[in-house]
């Protein structure tokens, strides 16, 4: 199994991929133009910007359209192609933006910041409730990033990017709990990940230019490097949930195959997208 660019460079910081079929196929996120993505079936590629500088992760909505985090908290879309409408900011700090985010099995958004200056433990995870209620499940984070969560709703996964590593939590009556190191990514940056079919931990590993396959143990299972080293982000999806999809970004550096996305087949599915219930 080997990576191929299926995208040119469109985005400066490609993020956050998502497959969902209610906006057709790939969608992500061009954070710093405040821009959402959505790569088609056909390989077309269009844009919407979403009212924000920052748009930070995108989520479908179970009652239909979709959630983006934007630069100090989230807006809500009825529709898939429809421009969203912005929430009351989550703070006031203009030091803050928001950064990644994801769903839980109950349908919880998880929506986490970290500060323009990186003022380690500046910012916090959050937990964003249907009826849009909103609490600090972790203070003093500095880059909150990916989160995903076992199968079996019963582990979750996190990269706060300035530890260097890749933690998991125990999901006890619905709480994140016996926050715990999962794998070091020995000198990288751990940034977006995701959770297969079958827990394997798909985990991009931002400044070394790498994918990471671990198994839930931690044991690594496949590796594989990129030419540019600002890999942000990985997602499966398509129709049997084993395409590969990997956003990278020119952040870092403008490399060859930098902005781009990046796809290849898996052996194992990825789990259905969760939807958030607001």
């Amino acid at each position: 199994m080997t990576f191929e660019q299926i995208t040119p460079e469109v985005a400066f910081h490609g993020e956050g991929p998502v497959w969902h079929t209610s906006w057709g196929g790939l969608r992500f996120v061009d954070m710093f133009a405040g821009d959402l993505l959505t790569l088609s079936e056909r390989g077309e590629i269009s844009r919407l910007h979403v009212g924000s500088p920052v748009a930070a992760f995108v989520r479908p909505r179970s009652r239909g359209g979709y959630v983006v985090g934007v630069e100090r908290g989230i807006a809500l879309a009825d529709a898939p192609f429809a421009k969203p409408r912005l929430l009351p900011a989550l703070w006031d700090d203009p030091n803050l933006r928001m950064n990644e985010g994801g769903v839980d099995p109950w349908g919880r958004l998880y929506a986490g910041s970290l500060p323009y200056d990186r003022t380690a433990g500046a910012a916090s995870l959050f937990r964003i409730d249907p009826d849009g209620a909103a609490t600090v499940v972790l203070p003093h984070v500095t880059t909150s990033n990916g989160i995903d969560f076992s199968p079996d709703g019963t582990l979750a996964y996190y990269n706060d990017t300035r530890t260097r590593g890749t933690d998991v939590f125990d999901v006890v009556n619905g709480e994140l709990a016996h926050r715990r190191l999962f794998h070091d990514a020995a000198g990288g940056s751990p940034d977006g990940l995701t959770v297969d079919s079958q827990g394997n931990v798909w985990c991009a590993i931002n400044r070394l230019g790498i994918v990471r396959l671990y198994s839930p143990t931690a044991e690594i299972l496949g590796e594989w490097a990129f030419p540019c080293h600002g890999v942000t982000a990985v997602t499966l999806g398509g129709a049997d949930g084993r395409d590969v999809f990997v956003t990278t970004s020119k952040e870092l550096a403008d490399e060859p195959g930098s902005g781009a996305v990046w796809h290849m087949r898996a052996a194992v599915p990825g789990q259905p997208t969760r939807e958030y219930a607001g």
